[in-house]
């Protein structure tokens, strides 16, 4: 059983990541500040499971708090970074917020790691890092375009920090995974994406806007160069980029990696229309979500999908959760009234 730290691991996907890690044998530590997220998340966890996390509260932002816990887990094999702030809204509000604590955190721990001599890192990256590209599907070696928003910035620049970083020393083995778009919850219908505020992600929103707890569904453009004027996008089951992360895990501790920093993209290989997305929720609920078209949304890249060949050649990580999966288990965690024991 290997060790493995998981910041932010209170949080959507790094909850659904501990699942995943502990139902293949190994040992996750959380190390959450909480200040987005909920400790219940763990008890979600222990319910599926049967298997208690053990919860560091730590901000990764304070260097000296982190270093007390990594010394106190200096037996780990890995880290699995996800601790960052995601909305993209709010970082083009409030840039300075997202440079500073995504960057300095990302900063924080790559700092403690060599200092403790954690020997893993996986860093939670994203499809925005491609920018507005029309060069489809999305390979590794896409050319970055301009960042949409200060939050995929930050993503670049965090991809660019860990690549220096491993070329000025072999200390540490660094895997970076590009995620397109997360959504679904676990299939028991315990665990998912707890509602937020403004929340950006597209699949809270459809059901916000199905309970009335948001004004009418609005598809944001359909203007944009796509088959129907909607977004596209690479819409993937939060329990397929979990398991990415525990493939990437084992990819690094059997050291079959050829380098010591490696990049992979996480998708399903297939675009789908925000307007397809919603005949796939209407399938999901068995009713009618009625929507209106509004103007596009500062930020949004118009299609992006991916060429996950390498993840499925080199970690051995394929998907297996369709669009419809994602939609019937996000209805089964709204159905649960997004209940947390």
């Amino acid at each position: 059983m290997a060790k493995i730290l998981v910041t932010g691991g209170c949080g959507y996907i790094g909850s659904h990541t501990v699942v995943d890690l502990l139902e293949h044998g190994h040992e996750p530590v959380v190390l959450d500040s909480n200040v987005r997220s909920r400790p219940a998340m763990l008890q979600a966890v222990e319910r599926i499971t049967g298997q208690t996390v053990l919860l560091e509260q730590v901000d990764v932002c304070d260097l000296d708090a982190l270093r007390t816990v990594l010394q106190r887990h200096a037996d780990a094999v890995g880290v699995i970074h996800f601790a960052a702030y995601k909305s993209v809204p709010e970082s083009v509000a409030h840039p300075l917020r997202y440079y500073h604590n995504n960057t300095t955190g990302l900063l924080h721990v790559l700092t403690a790691i060599q200092e403790v001599g954690i020997p893993h890192f996986i860093f939670s990256s994203s499809c925005s890092v491609y920018g507005n590209t029309t060069d489809l599907p999305v390979t590794e070696d896409t050319p970055w375009q301009v960042a949409q928003s200060p939050y995929a910035h930050t993503k670049q620049l965090g991809e660019q920090i860990i690549q220096q970083v491993a070329q000025a020393s072999n200390q540490q083995q660094y895997v970076l995974l590009r995620y397109f778009n997360p959504g679904g919850a676990h299939p028991s219908g315990w665990l998912g994406e707890i509602p937020q505020a403004n929340a950006y992600n597209v699949i809270p929103i459809l059901l916000e806007c199905y309970d009335g707890t948001r004004e009418i569904f609005t598809v944001t453009g359909d203007d944009h160069p796509t088959p129907d004027g909607s977004c596209i996008r690479d819409y993937i089951h939060v329990m397929d980029v979990a398991h990415a992360h525990t493939k990437a895990l084992e990819y690094l501790l059997a050291e079959r990696n050829a380098s010591n920093c490696e990049v992979f993209n996480i998708g399903i290989g297939k675009g789908v229309s925000v307007l397809e997305l919603i005949q796939a929720f209407n399938r999901a609920s068995g009713d009618e979500l009625p929507y209106r078209i509004g103007p596009r949304r500062a930020g949004d890249v118009s299609a992006i999908y991916a060429d996950a060949t390498k993840a499925n050649q080199q970690l051995g990580w394929a998907p297996q959760y369709s669009i419809d999966d994602l939609l019937a288990t996000s209805w089964r965690w709204y159905q649960n009234n997004y209940q947390l024991p």
